[in-house]
């Protein structure tokens, strides 16, 4: 099991524990925002998923008359970060308002820092209004002397010794008078016995010096007494209570009794150490694994990082937990990009992954490869994000290092390299080869985007090549030559009589293809009903051959490949949007020709030298008035339209000097001929026009709303235009807090 796996499953262990918790449980974030209720609570109140309150100001749970002396109490809380009770109010989902006590802890790391806060509701309603019935006859009775109060005892005593809870009753100056029924069973001691309780075993050993402390100074000073402490029950057994004190007074205000009450709180106190403890084993797993690791809250708020990012940042966790944290702790010129990349990803809420340069102790930047790992709760809501960190300094380095090589290499890199004829190196196109070198050792689905003429293809054989599954079998077809009718059959197979003419049993493509790779070329053109059971194929691994409903499961990889705007399609219906994310988990956008200029010299001087060899020709230099004509041209027909070209020329050519026709290369071709309303729009001022665009659309690229729609040009095409006039696509985005 992988670490996000058991980091989630601790989770949801955490998570099912306390929702059997047997009492309303909830915890807070520091701040004192709530983070989540637990199913007895939800049980309770009847609130739905997206009724539950994030603080208790916006709750209607809280009787009204008890909200101000809540906030009150929630606000010193916050304040002291000790644990503490309070009595309210709470509406069950009839309406009806039941007392409850809330008991809130601290929960803090191995270093002290609080990390969030538990609590416990229990219901107290009959005990509450016991006391409320037993306050009430106290106002009545003190208007007479105490001793006539007692002159009445025997009704007295039959109320209290059917509270279902442990009363007793002291005089002014704390000698135990009076001790119901209740609490002579629980402890299994007689009257006279529980009368000097300081010097027996009722009150466990280790909590009997701050009780007695605290039940003094109450006495002394006439306040209130509140304790948690542990009493030993009749069978041996200490269970925790919270103990209650509280003073009767004569019309003169003299103290004349006490009233004292002990409610078993034992089970909320188990489970608040359970969680506790559930935490700590968290954070112990977390220390462990030697990979820097970040526990964020759904909006992003750092809860927790474990100890090796502190000890590679040399940053506390009060630091880390600071919003300024990432802009100091990154690269300056990463800050801007992570800022936007990681608020979309969080907006989002699916895995993905950033590489930024981070700051470690010692003064010096390191590449790093941060993994956003999102946790749902029962609602399919994001409650947190597993942040992971991997050292690639290492490999970033390499690859620098490789596109810097010398040009003079060139031909033994071409000699051991597995991509064979794609030519070429421009920036555009090693970005290519290194997305192909990274997703090509994975099963992953690869949409290859890209014009016409591109070499999508051979982008795909590449992938083949460069995979596990090189010495398997590499299928391709071709959507848009297959009449539709028969794309069905031709993917999946069909059995003999599935349709007329179906005089035998065919193996369709996808069986073809067991064990290696199926390419889908101009998968754009499939029909719909196709798309749906090529979508099945990539949820289960399974599919239908025409005429029989016995499924076949196979083992293939899937590589897909278009030059339409597949987000274009899905916003107009002819595309099924389940089906675009399907495919599109790893997207490789091949640059047109026009994009790579640079590379037009290598890819002459390879194709003339092909295709002179293979016509038995020597040709020994190329024109160079003829190479500039061929770099100025704007190819609409991409490398496939500079091979024809190449080839014709080369036919023709009756010399050792290569040149081609003039005619054969029209400028004013270029982006004039092509249909796109944008394009033309462009021609005059495309700085101004993209940037526009991008205002407009508030820097979103692609997508209904984004500027390459409102171009009317394809998404690839606007992003190789803002590359090469050098816009910042940043700029117009909306801001967002690190």
């Amino acid at each position: 099991m992988s670490m996000p796996e058991r980091q989630s499953q601790a989770l949801s262990e955490l998570r099912a524990f306390i929702d059997n918790i047997p009492a309303l449980a909830w915890t807070a974030l520091p701040d004192g925002s709530i983070e989540c209720f637990n199913q007895q609570f939800t049980d309770y109140s009847g609130w739905s998923a997206r009724q539950m309150p994030r603080s208790w100001r916006s709750s209607d749970g809280l009787h009204r008359d008890d909200l101000d002396r809540f906030e009150q109490w929630w606000h010193e809380l916050l304040e002291s970060r000790k644990p503490a009770s309070t009595e309210v109010r709470f509406r069950r989902a009839d309406g009806e308002y039941r007392w409850f006590q809330i008991s809130a802890a601290p929960i803090r790391d191995g270093q002290g820092n609080l990390v969030r806060w538990c609590g416990i509701n229990i219901d107290i309603d009959d005990r509450k209004r016991a006391e409320q019935n037993l306050q009430q006859n106290d106002i009545e009775d003190r208007k007479r002397p105490w001793d006539m109060l007692r002159a009445s005892e025997i009704p007295w005593r039959q109320i209290v010794d059917n509270i279902p809870g442990y009363v007793h009753t002291t005089t002014a100056t704390g000698e135990v008078e009076f001790h119901n029924r209740q609490t002579m069973e629980y402890f299994g001691k007689t009257k006279e016995e529980l009368k000097d309780w300081t010097r027996n075993d009722i009150v466990h050993p280790d909590d009997l010096p701050r009780v007695i402390e605290a039940w003094r100074k109450s006495v002394e000073t006439g306040q209130s007494y509140e304790m948690e402490q542990r009493n030993r029950r009749a069978d041996g057994t200490y269970r925790w209570f919270l103990a209650r004190g509280r003073p009767v007074r004569n019309p003169e205000d003299e103290i004349t009794a006490w009233y004292w009450l002990l409610i078993d709180i034992d089970d909320r106190k188990r489970a608040e150490q359970k969680l506790q403890k559930n935490e700590e084993n968290l954070r112990t797993i977390l220390d462990a694994i030697r990979q820097a690791v970040v526990v964020l809250a759904a909006d992003g708020t750092t809860l927790y990082a474990n100890r090796v990012l502190l000890e590679i940042t040399g940053r506390t966790i009060e630091e880390v937990r600071n919003n300024t944290f990432l802009q100091l702790a990154t690269h300056s010129d990463d800050a801007a990009r992570l800022r936007i990349e990681r608020q979309d990803g969080l907006s989002g809420g699916t895995p993905f992954d950033l590489e930024v340069r981070m700051l470690h102790k010692n003064g010096e930047y390191r590449w790093y490869s941060i993994r956003y790992n999102p946790v749902r709760d029962e609602h399919g809501q994001v409650s947190r994000w597993y942040v992971t960190g991997t050292d690639i300094d290492d490999q970033k380095r390499t690859e620098e290092r490789l596109r810097n090589e010398n040009l003079v290499l060139r031909e033994e890199i071409d000699r051991t390299s597995m991509f064979e004829e794609i030519v070429g190196t421009s920036k555009q196109i090693s970005q290519v080869l290194k997305q192909v070198e990274k997703v090509a050792p994975s099963d992953s689905t690869v949409l290859i985007l890209g014009e016409t003429g591109t070499g999508k293809e051979l982008i795909a054989r590449a992938l083949h090549r460069r995979s596990k599954r090189a010495n398997k079998i590499f299928v391709r077809v071709n959507c848009a030559a297959i009449p539709q009718s028969l794309i069905a059959s031709e993917l999946f197979g069909h059995e003999k009589g599935a349709f007329t003419g179906a005089l035998q049993r065919r193996v369709g493509r996808f069986e073809a293809a067991e064990g290696g790779t199926l390419f889908l070329d101009e998968v754009g053109d499939l029909p719909m009903d196709t798309q749906i059971a090529l979508l099945r194929v990539l949820q289960e691994r399974e599919f239908e051959r025409v005429g029989s409903n016995r499924p076949i499961s196979i083992d293939v990889r899937v590589i897909a490949a278009t030059n339409r705007d597949l987000t274009a399609a899905v916003v107009a219906g002819t595309f099924r949007q389940d089906l675009f994310y399907r495919l599109n988990v790893f997207p490789i956008a091949v640059p047109t020709l026009r994009e790579r200029s640079e590379d037009i010299p290598l890819l002459v001087e390879y194709f003339v030298g092909h295709f002179a060899k293979r016509l038995g020709k020597t040709i020994r230099q190329v024109c160079k008035d003829t190479m500039e004509k061929l770099k100025a041209y704007d190819w609409p027909g991409n490398i496939r339209e500079l091979q024809n070209v190449l080839e014709r020329a080369v036919i023709l050519c009756e010399t050792d000097t290569f040149m081609v026709d003039e005619s054969w290369l029209k400028v004013e071709s270029a982006e004039s001929s092509r249909p796109h309303q944008g394009l033309s729009a462009l021609a005059n001022s495309e700085v101004e026009t993209i940037k526009a665009a991008l205002a407009e659309s508030r820097g979103r690229i692609s997508g209904p709303t984004g500027a390459a729609a409102k171009l009317g040009i394809p998404r690839q095409t606007l992003e190789s235009k803002i590359r090469r006039l050098g816009i910042d696509k940043y700029e117009h985005r909306r801001p967002s807090s690190t």
